[in-house]
């Protein structure tokens, strides 16, 4: 018997009957057309949750009032009825394998999308920004806000007639309906502003203009912001007082937090538990018992997700960026396939900081193929084909596992006792432990596999890979922590007494880093590295945290929600930050370091000189002559070829497919060639 039945436990909202209790939650892509409409891609990544076992597929939010209510560089829009043939077949995709859909109707308000404006400005509920730096919006007129009201009824009946089991509507997370929730954007003085009643009367207003719309058997969602996790904002008790204004006409009550500002709370950081947002869903339960509840928050583990079921906290479980990076989270539980599940790493890099603050379409770090997943599986070499891999860090695996799982004969060298490289080692940190979530999924998919063997503490050698002869070799053999020739730096290293560190020091043992109390740190290099660093010690009670970084500002390259997350830590545990400070000189107890030309000493207990990493291919020369003498083909990839993060190894390495099908190909037509050659010779005898 499956030790999660909570999950499978059928339930009922009205006329909807969803066949477990797991929820796709409306996630913006950027995989829709520039008109608004899906593309290929866009249904089929749904899709791929659909097959996957999920409940209630919930579409991500629409746009209903364009383009002033638009958000996001490419948003599906519902605003007329030409939308409703290509949100029918839609709805029609995902029905087909039992899942049930929802669509998130929404108005941005002062977080619409500037450039489709038209020099516009921005409306809201007052002229406060929707987060800091963002336009200034206008107040909306009553007049205006009643034609508002009216377009959420369009959008939710349109709903209706495209075949959506559900309608939700958005009132958090800093979009129009929030934006007149929360005190910290409601500055009005008029029977929309103030009091928590007249603040809450635009969404009480939407609600009812909802319920006239779809009647009374259709069932209406509202996910808010419970908590704002904001000085000034709505609290936990403010918004279950607030709820009690418009709730009586809403079935479903989806519980989210946090604000634009708080970000790192709505888009889960890292080192957030598993489920940590229960303890909201449970006191919304407990004041609204005949509501059903939805929580979410990391939620990963399957043994989590059914306690807080079990324990009454929520009824339905929200699982975004997890079915993002497992499309079958679903199945694999059901099927006792718990050691294979690809479990989210909250990293936020290819779902939020690639969507939200660089306007690319949504990628995923650990699953490279978020439209199409294991259709590659379908298509097996034709022809006998061999395959080594160097390195067996994140890189090394995709590409061993993705080869292997098509019928390559692949073996994988590492030199260390251990797999997963560099993630493996960053992981090491509590704050990042959810990375060996990844790297446990790679080592578990290898083994499934008899085509792929592995051999550890072994690096490997020209005579290895002589001794194979393989078609294809790909080099993954990682980065090394870069170490410029600063004054003094090397001998302060070779120190047998020394107190200067690089990252892989702490990383190795962590064991003889465990003192924190009274200690004074001093980080140089302000990149991510650096940041992992003053985490560490500032979380931990180090009586002083200082960085210093060359650039203009500290964590200039990391994704948008981790640097709110260690902006967070810089304030709150008074880091002292240096920008634009250079070092100089490394001393015993001391790194100098220069700013504006002035010299400036930071005494240490313990320095770290954490200026980023350096690609490390020792063999790439010896490797690209074998490949050249012999016919082979040569892969430099992931931090081998140049230092980044984990995604773009994963991507490069899953795309080893490509170089499977030109070889396959290439294969191919030769032997057709050859049949047809002897076929010809054949003739002419």
């Amino acid at each position: 018997m499956n030790n999660y039945q909570a999950i499978f436990e059928p339930l009922t909202v009205k006329r909807m009957t969803l066949k477990n209790r797991v929820v796709m939650p409306p996630m913006g892509t950027n995989f829709a057309n520039m008109d608004g409409t899906f593309s290929m891609q866009h249904v089929s990544y749904y899709e791929q949750r659909a097959k996957g076992g999920t409940g209630l597929i919930t579409l991500e939010n629409v746009c209903i009032d364009y383009p002033m209510g638009t958000n996001g560089a490419r948003q599906l829009r519902m605003d007329n009825d030409q939308y409703i043939s290509g949100l029918w077949h839609f709805n029609e995709k995902m029905h087909a394998y039992g899942a049930c859909t929802s669509v998130q109707i929404n108005h941005a308000g002062a977080s619409a999308y500037g450039l489709r404006l038209d020099g516009e400005q921005p409306v809201s509920a007052s002229n406060i920004p929707s987060k800091k730096g963002n336009p200034i919006p206008r107040p909306l007129t009553e007049e205006e806000i009643y034609e508002i009201v009216e377009r959420y009824a369009d959008g939710a009946l349109r709903a209706q007639r495209a075949g959506f089991d559900c309608v939700e509507i958005h009132a958090g997370h800093s979009y129009l309906l929030s934006q007149f929730l929360s005190p910290l954007y409601n500055k009005r003085t008029d029977k929309f502003g103030g009091s928590p009643e007249n603040r809450a009367r635009l969404t009480k207003l939407v609600v009812e203009a909802v319920r006239k719309a779809v009647g009374p058997f259709f069932p209406i969602s509202l996910r808010f912001s419970a908590d704002e996790l904001l000085e000034g904002g709505n609290t936990l008790e403010d918004t279950i007082e607030i709820l009690s204004y418009f709730a009586e006409e809403v079935d479903i009550l989806n519980v989210s937090a946090a604000l634009n500002d708080s970000l790192q709370y709505q888009i889960d950081k890292m080192n957030l538990e598993d489920g940590w947002r229960a303890y909201m869903s449970k006191a919304v339960k407990e004041r609204f018992p005949d509501k059903v509840t939805v929580t979410s928050g990391n939620i990963r583990s399957p043994k989590r997700a059914t306690e807080i079921l079990e324990s009454g906290d929520a009824d339905l479980l929200a699982m975004g960026r997890g079915l993002i990076a497992e499309p079958n989270w679903v199945n694999k539980v059901a099927n006792g396939q718990e050691d294979l599940l690809r479990k989210c790493i909250s990293c936020n890099i290819g779902c939020a900081d690639h969507r939200i603050a660089k306007a690319r379409p949504m990628r995923c770090t650990v699953n490279p193929d978020l439209h199409y997943e294991d259709d590659y599986k379908m298509k097996p070499v034709l022809h006998p084909t061999k395959m080594v891999v160097i390195g067996g860090g994140t890189t090394g695996l995709e590409a061993a596992a993705t080869a292997a799982e098509v019928g390559v004969s692949v073996e994988l060298f590492e030199q260390k006792d251990y797999l997963g490289g560099l993630g493996h080692e960053i992981a090491r940190f509590p704050d990042k432990k959810r990375i060996d979530d990844f790297i446990t999924y790679e080592i578990n998919r290898c083994k499934e596999l008899d085509n792929l063997a592995i051999h550890l503490n072994h690096a490997a050698t020209l005579a290895d890979i002589e001794a194979i002869g393989p078609d294809i070799i790909v080099n993954a053999t990682g980065a090394k922590p870069l170490l410029p020739p600063i004054n003094g730096l090397k001998e302060q290293l070779e120190n047998p007494n020394r107190k200067i560190f690089s990252i892989f020091d702490i990383l190795d043992d962590m064991s003889k880093f465990q003192e924190f109390e009274g200690k004074e740190i001093v980080v140089i290099g302000g990149g991510a590295v650096g940041l992992d660093v003053v985490e560490y010690y500032a979380e931990r009670g180090a009586k002083k945290v200082s960085i210093v970084e060359m650039q203009g500002e500290i964590g200039k390259d990391l994704d948008l929600i981790t640097k709110l997350a260690m902006m967070e830590i810089v304030e709150k545990f008074d880091v002292e930050v240096h920008v634009e400070t250079k070092l100089t000189e490394v001393k015993e107890n001391s790194f100098l370091v220069e700013k504006d030309g002035e010299m400036i000493e930071l005494p240490f207990d313990l320095g770290f000189v954490c200026l980023g990493m350096r690609a490390e291919a020792p063999m790439i020369r010896e490797l690209d002559q074998y490949a050249r003498k012999n016919g082979a083909v040569l892969l430099n990839m992931g931090d081998s070829k140049v230092a980044r993060r984990i995604m773009e190894g994963t991507r490069e390495a899953r795309d080893i497919l490509k170089t499977i099908e030109v070889l396959e190909n290439t294969r191919t037509q030769k032997m057709l060639f050859e049949q047809t050659k002897s076929l010809q010779a054949t003739q002419t005898i």
